[in-house]
């Protein structure tokens, strides 16, 4: 199994009829947002965001993969190709963090060609989707936005946000030659090794050998104690192994409503990344 396989361009498989929400589509309808997590279960990377790296660090592999020319951030969520050993067999997630990613489900962006224009989406074959006047409307009776859609676009816009500054964070490390490829090695459940390739890392010795000036600017920023929280979070490829050789879970976590989420679940307030 390589991680590459579940890059970022295969994470729109947990979208599957991806639509633009517009009044004379979606003027009558309504969302009930469900609670579990059924729709993730086949998939084993999700992309994060900087400001996610705290919180998702307590029990997921936080690594870097090739993405569109440049590097992003993943959180390794299995070991198999279509295997999430977070998400349990009724949909429930079984770790002590949820990524954005998939807390902003049925909900996505799509953007226009030059990046400049982004549209509110919706995968219109998620089963809350209804015309039964349950849960939440779109637009009222007078074809305005709801409140709640109003919500759902302030987590939209911000994920967004966060994402263009991990897309600079990103474009830091790789300026700085700080990411090296690296394996990890996996026990099976029925014996031997497994060893996960495609991703990348940093590299300690490269970091500690920066000079002065970068690191007192990444200091500053905070992005010096998100690479560490990174390669502290590289243990919990053990977490991953003793999950798929049948080890105990967390508590279950329910999926939240999207216009209730924030990128970050930290119980601290986050320090951008600049």
């Amino acid at each position: 199994m390589h991680c590459k396989e579940a890059n970022l361009a295969t994470q729109l498989l947990i979208y599957r009829n991806v639509q633009p929400i517009t009044r004379d589509k979606h003027g009558e309808l309504s969302l009930k947002v469900g609670k579990d997590f059924g729709f993730a279960g086949q998939i084993n990377s999700v992309p994060l965001m900087a400001a996610e790296f705290p919180a998702a660090a307590s029990d997921l592999p936080i690594v870097f993969t090739d993405a569109e020319g440049s590097v992003l951030p993943v959180a390794v969520l299995g070991i198999d190709q279509d295997s999430n050993l977070m998400v349990d067999g009724e949909g429930q997630w079984r770790g002590e963090y949820v990524p954005a990613f998939l807390r902003r489900y049925p909900f996505v962006f799509a953007s226009s060609e030059d990046g400049k224009t982004f549209t509110l989406c919706i995968d219109e074959d998620y089963e809350g989707l209804n015309a039964e006047g349950r849960g939440e409307r779109f637009f009222d009776s007078d074809g305005e936005q709801t409140q709640y859609m109003a919500k759902v676009l302030d987590f939209l816009q911000d994920y967004q946000a966060h994402f263009q500054r991990t897309r600079a964070f990103c474009a830091r490390l790789a300026e700085l030659d700080l990411l090296e490829a690296v394996e990890a090695q996996i026990s099976l459940p029925e014996g031997g090794k497994r060893t996960l390739t495609g991703f990348k890392a940093v590299n300690r010795q490269k970091l500690k050998a920066l000079p002065e000036d970068a690191l007192k600017s990444m200091l500053a920023t905070d992005e010096l104690e998100l690479l560490y929280v990174h390669l502290q979070s590289m243990r919990n490829f053990n977490r991953l192994s003793r999950l798929a050789r049948g080890g105990s879970r967390v508590g279950a976590l329910s999926k939240g409503d999207p216009a209730d989420e924030a990128v970050s679940q930290s119980d601290t307030e986050e320090k951008p990344v600049h």
